[in-house]
């Protein structure tokens, strides 16, 4: 005789249960908005200048270097602060960008694309009550990372035509809590290349008040006009500054999602404590074509450089030739311009119309601003697309002009 043991178990009935709640410090930010337009531009079949992706593929040569990589089988975890060839030649760069002799193993951290290298610095080296200052518009991951750590930001507005940084708003900003200045430069989404007299204020004041400068720098490789001044190379600078890049926006690589941070070994040891609980490590043969990449001879950025100066006056004239009012980026693939003469209340109302009346995808900026109020007039456009692409999408934008 056999005794058989059924276990019921109480299933409660749906209905009742109360919804599963995203955490109250992130349910504010919602979807991000360049998840949104994405998904409205395939909804109605409109040309993507929206979300800042090319649409041509990276260079063979740094893709044969990672193939290579995966053949030759280096498939395994690599080491959390990244592979040593990697570390080695990200600190080659910096000796060249900067004039800073820096030991690779203990100032370069390898992450998960340039966003998760924000994040570990926030996360990392922030907490409860910390103040840290973001020039808006800013990218949208910066307050929601700060959200996870209760630090508090602080926001000043750069404003049109200039988008310059005002120096006197700055220092009245800073107080006893203030830990941390980021700044994006070139900036996305204004094109503003700061210059090195604006850097060097920065740099007094972050040097007088014992503050970290974040410098988020994915776009220097690509700069029109001025030049892109490295903040770790001022002066006084290098033991406070971390500089975060990455490799998708210079090689059409975003994909990849390999950035790195640069930092003193203080301020490393709290990125790495973030990085090693978020990701840990990132692709080791993506990593070592990241290696190829950085190697690339100087003739790949002055081809990356006029290709994307012949883009980015390919849709900059046109938009000034439709009705905007074109604010010509200095650096970065994006342009902002002013859609007043068109007759919308808001960005996002007209880029909603853009999308299902024109058939052009943009962003509307208020997504990058604590008062959305800053960027009513505002719409952002990607150039980082073929010139096919341009073209379909400059035909549309014309229907504005009827």
């Amino acid at each position: 005789m056999s005794l058989v043991c059924r276990l019921y178990v109480h299933m409660p009935d749906p209905s009742t249960q109360p919804p599963l709640a995203t955490a109250k410090r992130l349910a504010r930010f919602g979807e991000t908005i360049f998840s949104e337009i994405s998904r409205l531009a395939v909804q109605h079949e409109a040309v993507n200048l929206g979300q800042g992706f090319p649409d041509f593929d990276g260079p063979d040569f740094i893709k044969q270097a990672a193939i290579a990589a995966i053949e030759r089988g280096d498939n395994q975890y690599a080491p959390m602060p990244g592979i040593p060839a990697l570390r080695e030649t990200i600190a080659e760069c910096y000796e060249t960008e900067t004039g800073q002799e820096i030991d690779p193993a203990s100032w370069v951290t390898v992450t998960s694309g340039c966003t998760e290298a924000i994040a570990a610095c926030l996360v990392g080296l922030t907490g409860p009550g910390d103040e840290v200052i973001l020039l808006e518009p800013f990218y949208d991951s910066y307050p929601a990372c700060l959200a996870m750590t209760d630090a508090v930001p602080r926001f000043l507005t750069l404003r049109p035509p200039s988008f310059e940084i005002d120096m006197d708003a700055l220092r009245a900003m800073v107080n006893d809590r203030t830990r941390i200045i980021l700044l994006n430069t070139p900036h996305n989404p204004c094109g503003r290349v700061y210059s090195r007299v604006e850097l060097e204020a920065v740099a007094a004041l972050a040097i007088e008040h014992d503050l970290i400068v974040v410098m988020d720098e994915v776009y220097d490789r690509l700069v029109f006009e001025g030049e892109h001044v490295y903040m770790a190379s001022l002066p006084g600078m290098a033991e406070r500054t971390i500089s975060l890049r990455s490799l998708g926006k210079t090689f059409s690589l975003t994909g990849w999602k390999i950035g790195w941070a640069i930092a003193p070994p203080n301020l490393t040891n709290g990125i790495r404590a973030a990085h090693q609980f978020f990701t840990y490590a990132v692709s080791t043969p993506l990593q070592h074509g990241t290696v190829a990449a950085l190697k690339a001879p100087s003739a790949y950025f002055e081809e990356f450089v006029a290709d994307y100066k012949a883009r980015r006056d390919r849709l900059c004239d046109a938009l000034d030739d439709v009705g905007f009012k074109v604010f010509r980026p200095e650096g970065t693939y994006f342009v902002l311009a002013d859609h007043s003469a068109f007759g919308f209340e808001d960005d996002v109302t007209f880029c909603r119309h853009l999308i299902e009346h024109v058939g052009v995808a943009a962003i509307p900026p208020s997504a990058f601003y604590h008062d959305p109020t800053e960027a009513r007039t505002l719409v952002r456009f990607a150039f980082c697309k073929t010139d096919q692409v341009l073209d379909e999408a400059i035909n549309r934008l014309r229907s504005l002009k009827s």
